[in-house]
């Protein structure tokens, strides 16, 4: 069952959530599924990896590509000559409408859960699943949003202090448009879970952390002199 959402008050509002359909709907651990927009949108916007899936000439193909969040929508960087990029862009394998179909996945792993049975071990994690239709940007202005979405999101900050592309890249560069409509986030939290009949194993049980981390910053061999760290990398 999919999670419940308290009754909205007046004193406390009820978070915007996205309506649960069969697709975004676990067959596995239901209660750990959720639908409201603050989770997914801070699982998406903590990452920079997302795994892109299609189905191209009848089989599966999942792909690795960097991404960026505008508001509920998601643009996908990729190169005009990519399938994905063709694919989205014209009306083919039957389709009657430009745009293709995809899954689109992030995950967090933060934590390796260790039981005292085999069967128990585990991850925490937060992940996050988006179906839809991506669709090829082609307005130059929305383009343009999409690309400095991008280069934000890896760092923000970042698209205002490096060159734009020219019209020779942004010819070469494509961008996917997937809005957030059909979309679920799904978390597991805390220790392992051990059958009663195992606590007395002697096994060490528990969580190992995982977290993400900067280290310190490597300056282009090249880099010419005088030009300072920013403040957007420095506070990292």
């Amino acid at each position: 069952m999919a999670t419940t959402q308290p009754a909205a008050t007046d004193s406390e509002p009820q978070e915007p959530s996205y309506a649960p359909t069969d697709r975004t709907v676990p067959t596995r651990a239901r209660e750990r599924a959720a639908y409201d927009h603050a989770l997914v949108h801070a699982i998406l916007d903590e990452s920079y990896v997302c795994h892109l899936g299609f189905v191209r000439d009848g089989a599966p193909v999942v792909l690795p590509t960097l991404y960026g969040r505008v508001d509920d929508r998601l643009y996908v960087h990729g190169s005009t000559g990519s399938r994905p990029a063709r694919m989205a862009g014209a009306a083919d394998d039957g389709r009657a409408e430009p745009g293709l179909p995809v899954c689109l996945t992030v995950t967090h792993v933060d934590g390796l859960v260790l039981a005292r049975s085999a069967f128990h071990h585990s991850i925490n994690y937060r992940s996050v699943v988006v179906h839809g239709t991506a669709h090829q940007v082609t307005d130059p202005k929305e383009k343009s949003t999409a690309l400095d979405a991008i280069m934000d999101h890896i760092v923000p900050g970042r698209a205002a202090d490096s060159r734009r592309a020219n019209a020779k890249e942004l010819a070469a560069t494509a961008v996917l448009r997937l809005d957030l409509r059909e979309v679920s986030a799904k978390t597991r939290t805390g220790g392992p879970n051990d059958e009663p009949e195992d606590m007395d194993l002697p096994y060490w049980s528990g969580v190992v952390p995982l977290r993400k981390g900067y280290d310190t910053l490597i300056p282009s061999a090249d880099l010419a002199p005088g030009i300072e760290v920013p403040g957007y990398l420095s506070g990292l």
